[in-house]
């Protein structure tokens, strides 16, 4: 296993306690365009020059260059429970519980590059919306060759009252400038994470915990494999992509996030991915 972390200026290889600097000719698109990415993130690391991992104050970047983000949803029982709740009123009871029952998955866009936010870095809530909540997720990184070869920390934002006026409305509830946060790092490896995974958040408002809550893998209704292959069905990503896997973990209905609350939440061996609502 290989964690790679990303600055401004420079990619970091992480191994075993021990960093290295990667080579100019490393970079996130040839690895996720490789055929076989974790060994090519192996080659680099034994390659590069020794190296220090960022202090607290200095600043990482998103692991992240041209790839798009998908998400999947309605992947756990509670998020099938959630979305049915918050779209009762639009009828959504029916079609929700026929997406978690469903052969296919429910797999949408998420977002571009330049719509993500860096661990440590602001997230937006929409204007036009009132309730907002994070949704932690395990993330999939997957080759332009279709192949899992690692995973991150995602944070879906999500408006639940535009989604659930409406489904058509999606695209809006969950596509908008910094409405998506991946980090702190991207763990490198051809192991899928145990159904034992845990996938916590906690939600700080001025210091104060104000919702706090866990889920593991192994409340996942699909398999990660059938995740990422339904994602490529007639869908080519040249540099590959990642793909959220759907989110286990919710906050009441009484809540909402408002400006300044901080998020962080936590999957090993990735970390903890800090952001901040802007």
């Amino acid at each position: 296993m290989i964690r790679l972390h990303a600055t401004p200026h420079v990619l970091l290889l992480e191994k075993e306690g021990i960093v290295a600097k990667a080579g100019p000719d490393f970079t996130i698109d040839t690895l996720f365009s490789s055929t076989d990415p974790v060994a090519l993130a192996t080659a680099a690391f034994h390659a590069g020059a020794p190296a220090k991992l960022p202090g607290s104050g200095e600043k990482i970047s998103a692991v992240i260059s041209h790839q798009e983000i998908w998400a999947a949803g309605v992947t756990y029982l509670r998020s099938k429970s959630a979305r049915m709740a918050e779209s009762k009123d639009a009828g959504g009871g029916t079609f929700y519980d026929r997406v978690y029952e469903a052969d296919r998955p429910e797999i949408f866009f998420k977002g571009t590059p330049h719509r993500v936010a860096p661990p440590g870095g602001h997230v937006r809530i929409r204007s036009d919306s009132k309730w907002n909540v994070p949704e932690p997720e395990l993330t999939l990184a997957i080759s332009g060759h279709g192949k899992i070869f690692g995973y991150t920390i995602g944070n879906d934002m999500s408006s639940r009252d535009i989604e659930g006026e409406n489904p058509l409305y999606l695209p809006q509830a969950k596509v908008y400038d910094l409405s998506t946060a991946i980090g702190p790092c991207l763990v490198i490896t051809n192991d899928l994470p145990a159904s034992t995974t845990a996938i916590a958040i906690e939600i700080l408002r001025a210091g104060t915990t104000m919702f706090a809550g866990q889920t593991t893998l192994a409340s996942l209704k699909r398999s990660l494999p059938s995740l990422a292959e339904w994602l490529y069905r007639d869908n080519s990503f040249p540099v590959g992509c990642y793909l959220m896997t759907g989110t286990g973990v919710v906050p009441p209905d009484s809540f909402t996030l408002h400006s300044g609350d901080e998020m962080r939440i936590t999957i090993e061996p990735v970390g903890t991915l800090v952001n901040t609502v802007l």
